[in-house]
């Protein structure tokens, strides 16, 4: 069975280049029992292959339009191996966080193989504290960040019998992959039909401007957020070579810090990236006059959408980089927070998705190339400065068998011109930030990394709240 990639989720596949990848991964990390014969590799296997198949994104590929002329399907891979997607690795001792930042930084520098399903899933061994990992890879046009947060928690909430056979493979499609000259009847039809809805598209779009401009307060509003964005150090061409790190915070002190100071949990999460990005640029003689601009992804999915496509849009807000003082940083990032998303409300999300899928597939390839082309990058001006999102993740404990998840992090991906992406996802008891970046242009980013750690503490102390370790 086909099905045409939305001209969202197809944009991730035109935005890669040698120096750009479209996939998005999470690190889970496990406190292993104290049974030297559990594996945690065969039981990571035997609870994917029992639900593999109600997750389409793993065990579909690609078919691509020729010569670019309409976005790209998915079909049943007849060819699926699962021993290719599953990596068993190790770390050396003494297996600290360092090596594993090591390790998932040239993973993640790594793109995926277009000829088959786009995901890869890592089980590492060998991390000190009697602790292993699993690193997944997915790429972005298979599915956005709620849909990936689901399949963790289905994969993890599985109560089948932990020694099933392991090697059982889900029996394997018999369709045989479609040919170019299918393809192309298939684009030449959607071709036919795409005046009409461009049409259509131009209709709502002339008719939310009319309405837009006959709203002085609409109007307001969008000028408001209209301003230049600042150069930083990261604001720059990245190269193909990643960087990675991540923090841990207790969720109890973000929640006291919110209560005590009467703002909202992402309040506090983006004073404390405000923070330390701040400091970042101060200590190394870099920080704008101007507010810095963060790119921060919202979902817009809803209940009946399907679970397997992106749902996803962004809203641009000032970061008051500017201020001296906390208190005023984090009165400031409430405004900043509502008036980003009053201007995002403005034009419906759905006119954006669309107007996304009626663009030609091979007319989004070049503009993907154009605005990634290195010289562009350099002279013209960019969106947002870092793209900062806050991820709700599982409530409750998840784990494999006797081992438990101790921490769910999140690992985004940057491109040309944003060399820097901060992630943040609660998990039980926890807030995990994973932070990423072009190598070259944030050498040093396990500084930034405690700065987010010093920025939380000193809002505690701002609040008047205690932390505890």
């Amino acid at each position: 069975m086909l099905q045409q990639l939305s001209g969202l989720d197809a944009s991730f596949l035109y935005m890669e280049t040698g120096r750009t990848f479209g996939h998005v991964s999470s690190i889970l990390i496990f406190d292993l029992p104290e049974d030297d014969d559990f594996d945690l590799f065969a039981v990571y296997r035997a609870r994917m292959e029992r639900t593999l198949r109600e997750f389409a994104p793993l065990t579909r590929r690609l078919v691509e339009v020729p010569f670019g002329l309409d976005h790209p399907y998915w079909t049943e891979d007849p060819d699926f191996d699962i021993e290719y997607h599953l990596r068993h690795i190790a770390v050396p001792p003494p297996g600290r966080q360092s090596q594993l930042d090591d390790l998932v930084s040239r993973l993640i520098g790594r793109p995926l193989d277009r000829s088959k399903p786009l995901w890869e899933a890592y089980v590492i061994e060998g991390l000190e504290n009697r602790q292993a990992a699993v690193l997944t890879k997915v790429h972005h046009s298979a599915l956005d960040g709620v849909a990936g947060a689901y399949m963790t928690q289905r994969l993890l909430s599985d109560d089948g019998d932990e020694g099933a056979a392991v090697h059982d493979h889900p029996a394997k499609s018999r369709a045989a992959v479609p040919g170019p000259m299918s393809m192309l009847g298939r684009a030449s039809i959607d071709l036919a039909r795409r005046p009409r809805r461009m049409l259509k598209l131009q209709r709502n779009l002339l008719s939310e401007a009319w309405r837009l401009g006959r709203d002085p307060e609409s109007r307001q509003r969008i000028r408001g957020m209209a301003s230049s964005v600042p150069r930083t150090p990261f604001n720059a061409p990245i190269t193909a070579h990643r960087r990675f790190t991540f923090r841990s915070v207790p969720l109890s002190a973000i929640k006291d810090v919110k209560k005590a100071l009467g703002v909202t949990v992402n309040d506090v999460v983006m004073a404390m990236a405000t923070g330390a990005l701040r400091q970042y640029l101060l200590d190394h003689d870099a920080l704008p006059d101007q507010p810095l601009v963060a790119m921060v992804p919202v979902s817009i999915r809803e209940i009946d959408d399907d679970p397997w496509t992106n749902r996803v849009s962004s809203i641009f807000a000032k970061l008051p980089t500017d201020l001296d003082d906390r208190a005023d940083r984090v009165a400031a990032i409430g405004q900043t927070m509502a008036e980003a998303k009053e201007a995002h409300d403005l034009l419906p999300a759905e006119l954006l998705l669309e107007s996304a899928s009626v663009t030609p597939g091979r007319l989004g390839l070049q503009a993907a190339r154009v605005i990634t082309n290195p010289r562009v990058v350099n002279l013209a001006p960019q969106p947002a400065n870092v793209v900062i999102s806050n991820v709700p993740g599982p409530r409750e404990p998840l784990g494999l068998g006797p081992a438990a998840v101790r921490h769910y992090i999140p690992v985004s991906t940057i491109v040309d011109g944003q060399g820097l992406n901060i992630t943040v996802q609660s998990y039980h008891d926890t807030l995990d930030i994973g932070l990423v970046a072009c190598r070259e242009l944030v050498p040093d980013l396990d500084h930034l990394a405690g700065l987010h750690v010093a920025e939380l503490m000193a809002l505690a102390e701002l609040a008047e709240v205690e932390v505890s370790a």
